[in-house]
């Protein structure tokens, strides 16, 4: 049951595995402190037959990068927002370490499809980075899906980019390369323009004779080939340094998790 858990038959018998809510949906009654007495984590409940029988606890640890991933966005002014299917404390405990301070818990798949929509709707360019089968809806609704290598094949083929691996501050250096690629593109079409509305200028005063006109020409277009040249390998790592200055420190959701942690 998406969002819920598993349901399995078992020697006769039916188990089921999976959150609070898919035990009230079947009528489990689980004891008032069920779960509470563990290390704090994604709680899944255990039922035999109609009787609940224990917990299990699997906690998350968080991504050696993800802190630093993290920075470096809010250092080119994005906001982070932390969607997770896990209780609240879990998510308030990574985003706490994370340094990320909008949060929603608890989200079925369906909810975070529609909270991505409504982040869409209000005029906000949304990307969402996911790499479970419960994230893939998500990553279709947002204005860029960027799926993680290692994640789900429903998730690669939903998303509109594919990062290699795991590394979460890949998706930020991807950001910053993106950005310094369509300011130089922004700077050649600007600079083209204005070049050919001051030829146009000077060709209807009649002042620009065909000697100056093709030496105006070969000019600019030599500028703005050497503007390019910025977008070589050499160039680029100048714009990682740049546009993520946390990622010298030392130290986001399934793609912020490295590993579980699993307590019975």
């Amino acid at each position: 049951t998406p969002g819920r858990g598993i349901t399995a038959m078992v020697d006769g018998a039916t188990i089921l595995a999976g959150n609070r809510a898919m035990m009230l949906e079947h009528r489990i009654n689980l004891p008032a402190d069920a779960g509470h007495s563990i290390e704090a984590g994604s709680q899944v409940f255990v039922a035999r037959d109609g009787r609940f029988i224990g917990t299990v606890v699997m906690g998350d640890t968080v991504r050696p990068e993800a802190k630093r991933a993290v920075e470096a966005l809010a250092g080119m002014g994005l906001d982070s927002v932390l969607l997770s299917g896990d209780t609240s404390s879990v998510a308030n405990d990574v985003a706490a370490q994370l340094g990320i301070t909008r949060v929603e818990a608890e989200l079925l798949p369906e909810a975070k499809v529609q909270r991505i929509k409504d982040l869409v709707s209000s005029g906000h360019v949304v990307a969402m980075v996911g790499d479970g089968i419960n994230d893939a809806p998500a990553l279709t609704e947002a204005s860029v899906g960027v799926a993680m290598g290692s994640g789900t094949d429903v998730a690669r083929e939903s998303g509109d980019v594919v990062l290699l691996g795991n590394d979460l501050v890949k998706f930020a250096e991807t950001i910053a390369i993106a950005r310094w690629a369509r300011r130089i593109i922004f700077q050649n079409f600007a600079g083209t323009i204005a070049v050919d509305l001051v030829g146009i200028g000077l060709a209807a005063a009649g002042v620009l004779s065909p000697a100056l006109a093709a030496l105006v020409h070969v000019t600019s277009e030599l500028t703005f080939i050497l503007n390019s040249v910025r977008l070589l390998p050499s160039a680029k790592r100048r714009v990682k340094t740049a546009a993520a200055p946390a990622l010298d420190h030392h130290q986001a959701t399934s793609p912020i998790a490295s590993g579980h942690r699993v307590y019975f």
